[in-house]
């Protein structure tokens, strides 16, 4: 088709023409991915899909930071920091202010 044809057809019939295509396109690849299992199996081969390597196990952090206002509100002090602790440092607070004490 030509960019002149898209041009002229409305927005309901462009979707149209979208889905028809999608439906065409999932057919298709599944029907080539079936093809290559099957060739992959003449060969004595099992297609197993790559899972993504596990990231090493990181240690559980423990908070540092406690919004005074709602306690339930901690920060460990890593990644983005969090809203409320940016608006109680632009306030006045200090990280000391802030900081979890530790007891004994």
């Amino acid at each position: 088709m030509k960019q002149d044809a898209f041009q002229s057809m409305s927005v309901d019939e462009l979707w149209t023409l979208h889905e028809t295509i999608s439906t065409i396109l999932v057919a298709r690849i599944e029907s080539e991915k079936r093809q290559l299992e099957v060739r992959l199996q003449k060969l004595g081969r099992t297609f197993v899909p790559q899972s993504r390597e596990r990231r090493r196990p990181y240690p559980k952090v423990l908070p540092k930071f406690q919004n005074p206002v709602q306690p339930a509100q901690t920060w460990a002090g890593r990644g983005k920091k969090p809203r409320w602790f940016s608006e109680m440092i632009e306030a006045g607070k200090s990280l000391d202010d802030l900081r979890i004490r530790k007891t004994a």
